[in-house]
């Protein structure tokens, strides 16, 4: 049992941010004899930069999984680099955020006192502490409830008050577990968007996620677990693909064009084309119209998030 430590680390810079070779976790009974096997033979590979989604239904191993990559629990075999070094090395994990299934805050800490509480954890100077507690607390649309208890907060502003305290430290790579659980669709978009711009800014982020409509959404690539063991993975773009069907899209026209392309198609490939309107999704419309309505709560806290932009901290230094 071990980690593989890359010496050199992969030069000043590592391609792939999370490398697991055939993890296998079993946990022992008190007589050490071997009770379950949460995690059977799991390879993964993580590309910098990109967005990578852990999917798996209920006791698939997903949380074993992530325990083991953020090094607060051993493999039984297999070996894991993190950045190109060890999970449990104190220099790696200051390069990480995390975002726990349930975030377990200090209810009677203020959203602000929280993050600077967190950020004294990172060894971080006072003054960059409170710029970062307020530029996060305006990126996750809490600057107006930064001096509320915490134990106040509705669950959705929980959850995202947790991903201001993963990213306080300006994490190199962000592994949230659940990270849209308990938001509302606003929220949820909100969320997504701050993803794909840390991705962009060269960000890695991991999720482990039950809401398959997100994972599709923004992630790049995925790894579905069963019972421990990968049974799909790959670009979630290839995965989803289907060959055999093609969609061609342009502007409607007038009906007796519809019918003209329709028998021309017919006659040419002999088989019945499917003609319909293009839709949207759900969230988009719901987000859209929340906004024209001009007058909840909710459309003028959406307007104000979706003009933040990632504070100066998380992007790469020049």
């Amino acid at each position: 049992m071990g980690y593989d430590v890359n010496e050199t680390r992969g030069g000043p810079f590592v391609t792939l941010a999370i490398e697991a070779k055939h993890l296998k976790k079993t946990f022992r009974d008190f007589w050490h004899r071997p009770n379950v096997t949460a995690v059977k033979d799991v390879s993964l590979s993580v590309r910098r930069g990109n967005i990578f989604g852990l999917l798996g239904p209920n006791g698939s191993g997903k949380s074993t999984t992530l325990k083991m990559l953020l090094g607060l629990l051993h493999p039984t075999h297999g070996t894991i680099q993190i950045l190109g070094g060890k999970p449990n090395d104190h220099s790696i994990q200051q390069q990480v955020g995390y975002l726990p299934e349930v975030s377990t805050m200090y209810r009677y800490l203020t959203a602000t006192e929280t993050l600077d509480f967190y950020g004294s954890l990172f060894d971080l100077p006072t003054h960059s502490r409170k710029q970062r507690t307020q530029a996060l607390l305006q990126l996750v649309g809490l600057s107006a409830a930064g001096n509320r208890p915490v134990g106040e907060f509705s669950r959705g502003m929980n959850r995202r008050l947790g991903l201001a305290q993963a990213l306080i430290n300006a994490p190199d790579l962000l592994i949230l577990d659940e990270p849209t659980a308990g938001l509302d669709p606003i929220g949820c978009h909100h969320v997504k968007q701050i993803l794909r711009d840390l991705a962009a800014a060269g960000k890695t982020v991991l999720i482990a996620s039950h809401l398959l409509a997100d994972i599709e959404d923004i992630c790049h690539d995925i790894t579905i677990l069963h019972h421990g063991s990968v049974i799909a993975e790959g670009q979630i773009e290839a995965l989803l693909t289907q060959d055999q069907t093609v969609t061609w899209r342009c502007k409607a026209g007038s009906e007796q064009q519809r019918e003209k392309i329709t028998k021309a198609f017919r006659n040419i490939t002999g088989y019945e084309p499917t003609v319909a309107a293009t839709r949207t999704n759900l969230e988009s419309f719901f987000v859209k119209a929340v906004l024209d309505a001009g007058q909840p709560e909710q459309a003028a806290s959406t307007t104000d998030q979706a003009e933040v932009q990632l504070p100066d901290f998380l992007h790469p230094q020049r």
